[in-house]
């Protein structure tokens, strides 16, 4: 019996996790730039 599939899986959503979390975490500091700079209007530079 072979380990790989646990582990091809494991490895899988891993990579799945982190784009997804990397993706949130840009959205969210685009969305909250945004919000700055409709408040603040020197936060454009």
């Amino acid at each position: 019996m072979t380990h790989l599939p646990y582990i091809a899986g494991a490895y899988g959503l891993t990579l799945v996790l982190a784009v997804g979390f990397g993706l949130s975490a840009a959205i969210r500091l685009s969305r909250a730039r945004k919000r700055l700079a409709a408040i603040d209007p020197r936060a454009g530079r």
